[in-house]
C-alpha cells in the first residue's frame, strides 16, 4: 500500500506537468498573438506539432533530471535550480527535434514564453506542498511555547529550521545577537530583536517561556549570564550540543537539551593532535585499569575510536564492566576488546595478562578515590592506590610496555588525607621504577563533573528527593572539568610525554561548592532556601576547605599544548624510600594502621595524618623498623 501511494503521487505530479505543459503552450500562444484567434488557427498545425513534442520530451526530461524523486515538501532552492536547468534542456532539445523531424516556422516567441510560463507553473506546483506544510506547521506553532533563540548565526539559523520543522512544541518569536549589522532583520520570517543588552527586557516584552543559546562555542560567562536573566523572569534555559559535542558525533543541532552544570562551567573545546593521537592508539594493545569507573569507562570509549589493535579493559566492577562492553561492542564490532574482571593487587594474575596479551600501553585509573571513606581504610586505600601501582608499573617494565600513564589528582598536592598521600606517592613511584624501554608519566587533575560518587551526582539525588542537599562549608572550593575533557586531555599527555614527566591539566578556576549546589537546584526549576533547603554539615576527615595544583617546590612549564603544563619538582623516592617501600609493604599486608601511616607519612614528608597528631612519628618508627627487620631491611628515620 505506502508503495502504491509513493508511486500514485509521482503519476500525480507527472499530470500536473503534462496538464502545465499544455497551458503554457496555449498560454504563450495567446499572448504571442493577441489573443487573435484567426492568427492563430493559422499557426494551428505548427502550434499542435510543437504541443506534441514538448507533451513527449518534457516529461522524459524532468525524469532523467530526477524531478520525480524528490520529497516536494521540503522543496527548496536546490530543487527549484534543478527544476530551471531541466526546462532549459527541455527547450533546448525541442528546438534540436523540431528541425531535426522536418518541421518549420518555430515561433521563437512562442517557445520562449512557454518556458517562462512552464517555468513559474511547474515551480509553483513543488512549492505548493511546502506552503501547506509551514502553513499548518505556523499555525501548530502559534501554540507552542514562546522561544528566543540566542545568536543569529549559522547554527541560530539551522535550529530555526529545525524547530519549523519540529512537532510545534516551540514557537520562536526573535533572535538576540550581538552583531548590530543584524539588528531589526529577517531570518526566515523571525526578526533580531536586540543584543544580549536587552535580553531581560525582551523577555519580559515578548513573554519568552523558552531561550535557547544557539552559540556551541558560547563560553561559562556568557551562559552564566544568560542562566542569570532565566532565573529572574522565569524562562527555561536550553542550548545546543557544543563544538565538542557536535565533533564527537554524538549529537546534532537540533538537538536541544537543558542547560546543566557543564554548560555553567563553560570548559572550552580541546584542540587535539589527531596525527600524534593516531601515532600512539590506532592499532596499539592497549591495558586501561579501573576501566568500570567513570575515567576508564570514558578512557575506553575514546580509545576505542581509534580502532586500536586491542583494547583490554581490567576491573572488579563485573556489573560495569558487562554494561561497557555491550556499549564498545555495538558501537565499534571490529573493536578487538578483551575484558578481564580482576583485581590490581592481583599480581600473578597481572603477569599473566601481560604475558599472553602483551599491551603497549597502559592507562592506570585504577584507585579508592573518596576521601572520608578512606580516612577509615587507610590499609586498603594504601594497597589499591600504592601496591597495586608498584606491581603493574614494575610488571609494565618487565614485559617492555611502551607507554605507562597514571591518573592522578590535585588531591596528592600538600596531602591532608590518605587517599591524597597515596596518589602523591603514586607519582613518586613511577618516576623511580628503572626501565630502559617503558616510558612512565603521570598526569595529575582535579575534580571531574558527574563522576560516580562525587558531589554532582550526589546533590541531584538529594534534590530528587526533596532535599536538604548537604555542603560541607560554605567557602569550600574545587577544581572541575568535564569527564570527555580531562579524558582527552590525558591521551594527549600519554601521547606527547618522553618518560619521566608528571602532567598537569590546566583546570581554569576553583568553583564554590554552595555555588554549584544552588546552581543544580535552579537548573532543576526549584528555588534554594524555598523548595530545596542547603544545609551546611562541615569538613569531612581528611577534607581541604580549597585545593591547590602543584607545591611551592614545583613549577609548571607550558608545552605544546596550552591546556596541558609539565611539572618540575617531583623527585623519585631514591634508595632510602625503596626500603621505606618495604616496610610499608610489610606493614600493610600485616594490617596495621598506624605503622602504615608512619610509613607513608616518611615516604610523603607534607603528609599529616589526622590519627597520628597525638603520636610522635619517632614512637612508630621503631616498629617500622622491626617488621623491615624481618626481610632484614633498614629503613632508618
Amino acid at each position: 500500500m505506502p508503495q502504491f501511494m509513493k508511486n500514485s503521487k509521482r503519476l500525480l505530479f507527472v499530470a500536473g506537468d503534462l496538464a502545465a505543459v499544455l497551458v503554457a503552450n496555449l498560454m504563450a500562444t495567446s499572448l504571442r498573438f493577441d489573443f487573435d484567434w484567426s492568427l492563430i488557427a493559422v499557426r494551428r498545425q505548427r502550434n499542435i506539432e510543437l504541443l506534441v513534442l514538448d507533451l513527449l520530451i518534457t516529461p522524459v526530461v524532468f525524469y532523467l533530471a530526477g524531478l520525480y524523486q524528490g520529497y516536494w515538501r521540503y522543496t527548496s532552492l536546490v530543487d527549484l535550480l534543478r527544476l530551471a536547468r531541466a526546462i532549459m534542456i527541455r527547450t533546448a532539445a525541442l528546438i534540436v527535434l523540431f528541425y531535426a523531424l522536418g518541421f518549420v516556422g518555430l515561433s521563437r516567441a512562442v517557445l520562449i514564453m512557454s518556458t517562462v510560463l512552464l517555468v513559474i507553473m511547474t515551480g509553483l506546483s513543488r512549492l505548493a506542498p511546502r506552503f501547506h506544510f509551514e502553513f499548518f506547521s505556523t499555525r501548530k506553532r502559534m501554540a507552542g511555547a514562546r522561544t528566543l533563540i540566542i545568536g543569529a548565526g549559522d547554527t541560530g539559523e539551522s535550529l530555526l529550521r529545525e524547530l519549523k520543522k519540529g512537532p510545534g512544541d516551540y514557537n520562536p518569536v526573535g533572535f538576540i545577537d550581538d552583531d548590530t549589522e543584524k539588528a531589526g532583520v529577517k531570518i526566515h520570517g523571525v526578526p533580531v530583536l536586540g543584543d544580549k543588552n536587552a535580553l531581560e527586557r525582551i523577555v519580559e516584552e515578548y513573554g519568552i517561556r523558552e531561550v535557547i543559546v544557539a552559540i556551541p562555542g558560547a563560553t561559562g560567562q556568557q551562559i552564566r549570564q544568560v542562566f542569570e536573566v532565566c532565573r529572574r523572569t522565569g524562562a527555561r534555559l536550553r542550548t545546543v550540543p557544543t563544538h565538542g559535542e557536535l565533533a564527537r558525533g554524538a549529537a546534532r543541532i537540533s538537538q536541544i537539551r537543558l542547560v546543566d552544570l557543564e554548560d555553567l562551567l563553560g570548559r572550552e573545546a580541546v584542540n587535539l593532535d589527531q596525527q600524534v593521537l593516531r601515532q600512539s592508539l590506532t592499532a596499539n594493545r592497549i591495558l586501561v585499569t579501573g576501566a568500570a569507573g567513570s575515567i576508564g569507562r570514558e578512557l575506553a570509549r575514546q580509545i576505542a575510536a581509534y580502532e586500536p589493535e586491542m583494547l583490554i579493559l581490567l576491573d572488579r566492577n563485573e556489573n560495569n564492566l558487562f554494561y561497557l562492553e555491550a556499549e564498545l561492542r555495538e558501537s565499534h564490532p571490529l573493536l578487538g576488546l578483551e575484558v578481564i574482571v580482576g583485581d590490581v593487587l592481583d599480581r600473578k594474575r597481572l603477569e599473566r595478562l601481560f604475558r599472553e596479551l602483551r599491551p603497549r600501553a597502559i592507562f592506570h585509573a585504577s584507585a579508592y578515590k573518596h576521601v572520608p571513606f578512606m580516612e577509615h581504610n587507610p590499609v586498603e586505600a594504601i594497597k589499591n592506590n600504592v601496591l597495586a601501582t608498584h606491581y603493574l608499573a614494575e610488571i609494565a617494565a618487565t614485559y617492555a610496555a611502551d607507554r605507562f600513564i597514571y591518573v592522578s589528582t590535585d588531591k596528592a598536592v600538600q596531602p591532608t588525607s590518605v587517599m591524597g598521600a597515596t596518589k602523591r606517592l603514586g607519582e613518586r613511584l613511577i618516576k623511580s621504577i628503572p626501565s630502559e624501554r617503558t616510558r612512565f608519566m603521570a598526569v595529575r587533575f582535579g575534580n571531574v563533573l558527574g563522576s560516580d560518587g562525587s558531589v554532582v551526582p550526589t546533590f541531584r539525588r538529594q534534590i530528587a528527593a526533596g532535599g536538604p542537599v548537604t555542603v560541607t562549608h560554605p567557602e569550600v572550593t574545587r577544581y572541575f572539568m568535564t569527564i570527555p575533557e580531562a579524558v582527552q586531555l590525558v591521551l594527549m599527555a600519554g601521547a606527547m610525554g618522553d618518560g619521566g614527566e608528571t602532567f598537569l591539566l590546566q583546570m581554569g578556576q576553583p568553583v564554590r561548592i554552595i555555588d554549584l549546589a544552588r546552581n543544580l537546584i535552579e537548573l532543576s526549576g526549584l528555588k534554594p532556601g524555598e523548595d530545596i533547603q542547603v544545609v551546611f554539615t562541615g569538613l569531612r576527615p581528611g577534607e581541604k576547605m580549597h585545593e591547590v595544583l602543584k607545591d611551592a617546590s614545583e613549577e609548571a612549564l607550558p608545552t605544546t599544548n596550552e591546556k596541558i603544563m609539565a611539572l618540575t619538582g617531583v623527585e623519585p623516592i631514591g634508595e632510602a624510600g625503596w626500603l621505606q617501600m618495604r616496610a610499608l609493604e610489610e606493614t600493610v599486608m600485616e594490617g596495621l594502621v598506624e605503622p602504615s601511616l608512619a610509613a607513608l607519612r616518611l615516604l610523603v614528608p607534607d603528609y599529616r595524618p589526622l590519627l597520628l597528631e597525638q603520636k610522635p612519628l619517632a614512637t612508630l618508627v621503631p616498629k617500622i623498623v622491626e617488621i623491615g627487620a624481618k626481610r632484614r631491611l633498614d629503613v632508618g628515620t
